[in-house]
């Protein structure tokens, strides 16, 4: 104010400055490629079957995956939707959210839109998680407290990315981000309760982002202090915030600082399940009956903590937050996998007892990494008294120890196959959205569509 750029207009002008290589371009394929999985994983699950009725109640030239062509909105609606429904979403650390459920659907129904290409959609993929993670980062920890960061800020990203590929001038992306962020929001109240409320949250802020976006291009003005100003986002819905975060130099795309998750749980139960892996490694063991199992110390950062501390989950979407189920899970069966979430799973007397030996506590070390490093300590005493130590300061799937590309297919290859998708549509997405894809890149036209459009390879939900 008073004649100073604001944080918005500074932000975008980085962004747009920043220069995107192939290399960066096969980064945002693969959080595509795992986003579709994803969506793909959870066409059978409860938390679908209502924007599925949505989208097939509606028509329109827009894909909702795998179910039909729609609105804009019905599909905007179902892909964004369903791409947590899983837990199995990307996950940006230091600004606690997953940027893929709300931006890539923002993107690709533009992309739809404006025909565009593939490495132009890509594009606005790369700057649309770059915005969401800037001011997911600045907004602080005290914001998270209260907010679900992936609704309340990478709305930012997806009208970021809705613009970008609407080619907004930077007033017009100003007006975008300043109106997608006057309306924003999602309180975790609903994690408190047996409901679908995340799905709406990001459904909400795909659509929002969007809109915003296409209002701004037919002249809406939007507030450009929407960030800092005195009654914006950083002083309205955080008491720590940090804006200087948001123009914060960097390397690389922000994309590549996210982490992928290989097991279906929140992100905040995966150090959990890492170090108890680790733990059994050490000890020469693959899995183990509850019979052998003397206790289980779980060492968390307060966060792990508030999520995820339950002890006794009745249904899936619990057991998704619950440590001491993710951590039994792995114990008795090697690995969790979506069955093991399942309610008849979860009442198993020896699972049961299992979940009742694992002990959470606070680790100050680990509170004090956190959020830049999800890490976990892991105690594990037998039966027969021999006793295992061990303390992971980062998780499998993080930047720090990432899952390689032929695991990254394997997981989409898998939640496809849950879907119901068709074996030649997976290999040929595979084969389309997993590197090297050079020669795609630098096409004009964008043969994802082609793979999305009905009359969809998937069998009847």
């Amino acid at each position: 104010m008073n004649g100073i750029s604001s944080l918005t207009s500074q932000l975008i002008s980085q962004v747009l400055a920043k220069a995107i290589s192939p290399a960066d371009q096969q980064r945002a394929a693969l959080h595509v490629l795992d986003w579709l999985s994803c969506v793909a994983g959870a066409l059978p699950a409860a938390a679908a079957a209502p924007f599925r009725q949505l989208a097939t109640e509606q028509s329109g030239d827009f894909t909702a995956l795998w179910t039909s062509s729609t609105s804009l909105e019905a599909a905007l609606a179902f892909n964004a939707a369903l791409g947590n429904v899983l837990e199995m979403d990307d996950v940006h650390r230091s600004s606690i959210l997953h940027p893929s459920p709300v931006v890539i659907p923002a993107a690709l129904a533009m992309a739809q839109y404006t025909k565009a290409s593939l490495p132009h959609f890509l594009n606005a993929v790369l700057v649309g998680y770059e915005v969401s993670i800037r001011i997911g980062r600045a907004i602080g920890r005290s914001h998270y407290r209260y907010f679900h960061n992936t609704s309340s800020c990478a709305v930012f990203g997806a009208a970021m990315a809705a613009g970008y590929l609407l080619q907004l001038n930077p007033q017009q992306l100003v007006w975008a981000l300043g109106n997608a962020g006057s309306r924003t929001g999602g309180l975790w109240q609903m994690r408190n309760e047996p409901v679908f409320t995340k799905q709406w949250h990001n459904a909400e802020a795909a659509k929002s982002g969007v809109s915003a976006a296409r209002l701004a291009k037919a002249g809406l003005t939007g507030p450009a202090y929407i960030l800092e100003g005195p009654q914006g986002l950083f002083a309205a819905m955080s008491q720590d915030a940090k804006p200087e975060a948001v123009l914060a130099a960097e390397r690389q795309w922000l994309a590549h600082h996210c982490s992928f998750k290989p097991w279906a749980a929140c992100r905040h139960a995966h150090p959990a399940i890492d170090a108890v892996s680790s733990v059994l490694s050490a000890a020469g063991l693959h899995q183990l009956s509850t019979e052998a199992v003397q206790s289980v110390e779980i060492g968390c950062y307060q966060d792990a903590l508030t999520f995820c501390d339950k002890v006794a989950p009745y249904t899936e979407q619990q057991a998704k937050f619950s440590i001491q189920h993710a951590v039994a899970a792995r114990i008795l069966w090697g690995e969790p996998g979506l069955s093991h979430y399942q309610p008849d799973v979860l009442q198993l007397e020896g699972v049961s007892r299992l979940r009742q030996r694992i002990q959470l506590q606070l680790d100050p070390a680990l509170e004090q990494a956190y959020p830049a490093h999800f890490g976990a300590s892991c105690t594990l005493v037998l039966q027969d008294g021999r006793r295992f130590e061990v303390r992971l300061a980062d998780t499998l799937g993080d930047p720090e120890r990432p899952l390689h590309i032929e695991q990254l297919r394997q997981k989409a290859s898998s939640l496809l196959r849950h879907g119901g998708v068709a074996a030649p549509q997976i290999s040929a997405l595979c084969q389309l959205l997993a590197p090297p894809q050079s020669e795609l890149l630098a096409a004009d036209t964008n043969p994802l569509f082609s793979l999305l459009e009905p009359p969809f390879s998937v069998q009847t939900l």
